[in-house]
């Protein structure tokens, strides 16, 4: 019987990492990501090994590591949030679906991004995950932004997956990954990065709903760490563009051989970005001077 490590790979490619099933393998041998139906991006660092390492085990639960993971069953994520801010009526399209009847659709909500037509980018530094445009009569008539994240990684887990990428019937043993999660990251990038475009957001006059932001709820629970968990929340029907919406995801239980885990809706919320900023600069949770003495003084060993 195989025996699996607790620090671990969860999802290889979009199955369990010890799935021998034709589906699973063929991926493997494909270096194929079945959510963006395309090559899988996770490589390592020159390129020449594709890991398709999707999630991973954490201390917190079974976390993904890939922002494409997110995008299962032909990117629900995105179309969840055009039904949310256009309705479900409207046809959710993505460019490559829109353009050959772009004069023919009366309206629709057409989705902008890496792997849809492209990403809107403005000036040479910064780009827009997805823009999810609502056209009438070929025209642009409305837009909200929307991101997507997942965590980074730190250290590396080479050695379980050739153990998994070679795995047969006479495998007993599968070493420890050496993963790690680069939480810092929260406070470094991420949320430094959603304040900066939930800005630019907020002073269009196309936009009516902000900016969105898709993330496993593991991850946000760390912003949480940042920001406190007590940040006054606004109703749903008072979303201005001056509001942050927040989606988590969490994975769901492990399943058969064969098939794939599904992602979970967890929390929708909805908050102000100056209320987000502000907590961010002088939180309840932001260390305070004493300590920084303190950590001063630890490093040069004096009193």
């Amino acid at each position: 019987m195989l025996s699996r490590p607790s620090k671990d790979l969860v999802e290889v490619f979009g199955y369990a990492p010890d799935d021998l099933s034709q589906a699973s393998r063929s991926l493997w041998n494909l270096n194929a990501c079945p959510f963006i139906n395309a090559q899988c991006t996770k490589t390592n660092h020159d390129s020449s090994i594709v890991y398709g390492t999707c999630s991973v085990t954490t201390p917190y639960g079974d976390c993904v590591i890939c922002p494409n993971r997110l995008y299962e069953n032909n990117y629900a994520v995105l179309k969840t949030i055009s039904h949310e801010c256009f309705g479900n009526g409207v046809p959710f399209l993505m460019y490559n679906q829109f353009i050959p009847q772009r004069t023919k659709m009366p309206t629709c909500v057409v989705a902008l991004g890496q792997n849809s037509g492209r990403e809107v980018k403005i000036g040479t530094r910064l780009s827009m995950d997805w823009v999810l445009a609502k056209i009438e009569k070929n025209k642009l008539i409305e837009y909200i932004g929307v991101e997507v994240q997942s965590i980074d990684i730190t250290g590396n887990y080479r050695d379980a997956w050739y153990a998994y990428k070679n795995l047969n019937a006479s495998t007993r043993i599968i070493p420890p990954s050496a993963h790690g999660l680069n939480w810092a990251n929260v406070h470094k990038r991420l949320i430094p990065q959603i304040i900066r475009k939930g800005n630019i957001y907020a002073k269009s006059k196309l936009v009516k709903r902000g900016l969105f932001f898709v993330v496993p709820d593991i991850v946000y629970k760390k912003f949480e760490e940042i920001i406190g968990a007590d940040i006054p929340l606004i109703d749903a029907k008072d979303v201005t563009n001056e509001v942050l919406t927040i989606h988590t995801y969490d994975l769901s239980k492990p399943v058969a051989h064969g098939n794939q885990r599904a992602l979970v809706t967890n929390r929708t919320i909805h908050f102000s970005l100056d209320e987000f900023s502000a907590r961010f600069i002088s939180g309840p949770n932001l260390p305070s001077g004493f300590e920084l003495d303190s950590a001063v003084k630890r490093v040069l060993g004096v009193s």
